[in-house]
This record gives C-alpha cells, structure tokens and sequence, in this order.
C-alpha cells in the first residue's frame, strides 16, 4: 500500500491481524523526492544545475553518455549533491536484500550515514523510513507489488470518465467487470 496515514489507519481498523506491506513504488518516489530536494536547493545557488533534474533522477543505466557526462561533472563540482546521489542509488540497492535480516543490517546502516551526511531532506526521508521500517522490510521478504491494481484502477477510472457518469451503480459495476473480469464471450458471426 501506499505510505499514507489514511490507508495504514484504515488496514489496521479492517484488517487488524495483517501486516502493512508499502508499495516500494511510493518508497522510491519519496526517496527521489528527496533527491530533487537537494538538486534544487543547490540549482539556487549554481546555475550550472539547471536543466539536469532527469539527470539525476533516472537510474544510471538509463542515462544517455550526454547525461552520464554531466552528471560526473556535476558530482565532482557540487560534493553536496553527489553525496545526496551515492545514497540515492545506495538506497536502491535494498531492493535486492536477499532476507529481512540483511535488509533490516542494511537499512540501519543506511540511516546512520543519513544522520552523518546531514542533508535536510534525507534526514526527513530517513525519518520516514524509521516510521514505516516493517512495512518497507516487508516489502522485501514478499516482493508483492501493487502495479495490477493501479493498472485496473487506470481502466476504471477511464470507463467513468468516458461515460461521463451512469445512471446507476450496477451499470458502473458491470462495466467494471467487463473491462476487468478477463471475460471471454464468444458471439457467433453471421454474414449476410
């Protein structure tokens, strides 16, 4: 699930015996929230920063050799921002824990270089992840993710806005079960 308070209140009312697994999507997100942050405290400052926001949001293998380029020059001119990027992709190496163990070593030691950097936005995101650490480690041991039921929301909300409304629910309901439900309805074609 998502990091909000509202969600983790409403799975604790409901569902008071499972545990809270977040979504690493909204880890990542926050994390390069963080990350963009910094890039533009630091772009106020040095005009040389500007136009390279994707530069150092994007994972590094994604990068074009224009962007790796820059990037490099940029670490090595702004030591702020190239700290605040080696623990970005730091961070992402937690993906790849094998088990809650090492994930939970990792995560400890992530957080104490955090504090030793003191850089504003990634003590808060470190706060953050202290918060929600269960939920995250979780997300490790299970390696469940939430992409098909953003994908299925994405068709319902495109099948309300299409019609512009329903005269009832139960119409909106049987849509949502056509476009959904992997139903197969085989009509046999006739041609006149």
């Amino acid at each position: 699930m998502d990091l909000s308070p509202a969600f983790i209140a409403g799975a604790a009312a409901y569902f008071p015996v499972a545990e809270i697994t977040f979504d690493r999507f909204y880890v990542v997100k926050l994390l390069n929230e963080a990350m963009d942050k910094v890039r533009k405290d630091e772009r106020k400052e040095h005009e040389a920063l500007k136009g390279l926001k994707y530069t150092f949001l994007k994972n590094r293998e994604n990068l074009s050799v224009k962007q790796e380029a820059s990037m490099v020059e940029m670490i090595q001119l702004y030591p702020k921002l190239g700290e605040t990027y080696r623990l970005k992709v730091l961070f992402n190496d937690l993906w790849e824990m094998p088990r809650k163990s090492a994930a939970c070593a990792f995560l400890t030691q992530w957080c104490s270089e955090v504090e030793a950097a003191k850089i504003p936005a990634f003590l808060t995101f470190a706060k953050t992840v202290n918060a929600h650490w269960s939920g995250i480690v979780h997300c490790i041991e299970l390696h469940f993710t939430n992409g098909m039921l953003e994908g299925m929301n994405s068709k319902v909300q495109l099948a309300k806005r299409r019609a512009r409304g329903y005269r009832n629910i139960n119409n909106f309901i049987n849509m949502i079960y056509f476009l959904c439900g992997k139903m197969k309805f085989d009509y046999p074609l006739y041609f006149t």
